[in-house]
């Protein structure tokens, strides 16, 4: 099966398997943020989405290591995940007011030590905004969370979203290890690989347990997003 390059699993070679999870209400544009970030692309008709939808992106590190994210659009899946895009829609104040019950829902099924990017999307809308930048970022600090806004439409920080959360796990992931020594727990992170990681990223077990609390403060939206770079999509 091709990933996002175009280069099957079997091929493919990486250091690391990061389980990435985005929920929020429906209709706050998820499927397209995903879409846009993998694929360049956006649908303009864009449906609900209805059962498991997944896209994997492979990005390279500062240090020349090869990450392999696994981004599943849906909930019921933050069991395993080490990263999550919490997305509500600026121009829906209900899809904000909902953030409260999916951050519960995540902290009741996800580790401990997961990685959490709130983002509110659509941006492009602005004669239709109802939430505050200033609110959402107010609510973002007060429950340790980093923030962006962004637009799977015109492409305003899509990529930025998705990779300073993928450098931010990995800053977690590699500090763990560091710590770890040599025994590198298989939960952990996934090593060379494609079948055998994939299951990996499926197991039901905390990723990062035992792992230390990183205070996860990412850069502010606009600057750099640190150490990952990647290939570039259609439209950025």
């Amino acid at each position: 099966m091709a990933t996002a390059h175009g280069i099957t699993r079997d091929e493919e070679i990486y250091d690391y398997l990061f389980k990435v999870v985005m929920i929020g209400d429906s209709g706050v544009g998820k499927s397209n943020l995903l879409m846009r970030y993998t694929k360049g692309d956006f649908n303009i008709e864009s449906k609900t989405t209805i059962g498991v939808e997944f896209a994997t992106k492979t990005v390279t590190t500062q240090d020349k290591k090869v990450v392999k994210a696994q981004i599943w659009d849906t909930a019921g899946q933050e069991r395993g995940a080490v990263g999550a895009l919490l997305v509500y829609d600026v121009t829906s104040a209900q899809s904000f007011k909902h953030v409260a019950d999916w951050l519960k829902e995540l902290k009741q099924y996800a580790d401990n030590n997961i990685v959490i990017l709130l983002v509110g999307n659509k941006t492009d809308l602005r004669d239709r905004r109802e939430v505050k930048k200033e609110d959402a970022a107010a609510y973002a600090d007060q429950h340790q969370l980093a923030f962006i806004e962004t637009s799977a439409l015109d492409c305003s920080n899509v990529d930025l979203a998705f990779d300073r959360i993928i450098n931010e796990i990995y800053k977690v992931v590699s500090h763990s290890a560091v710590g770890a020594g040599d025994d590198e727990d298989d939960n952990v992170l996934a090593k060379k690989g494609g079948s055998s990681a994939e299951s990996t990223a499926a197991t039901g077990k905390g990723p990062l347990t035992g792992g230390k609390k990183s205070g996860m403060k990412l850069k502010e939206e606009g600057k750099s997003g640190g150490d990952v770079k990647k290939k570039k999509t259609k439209c950025c």
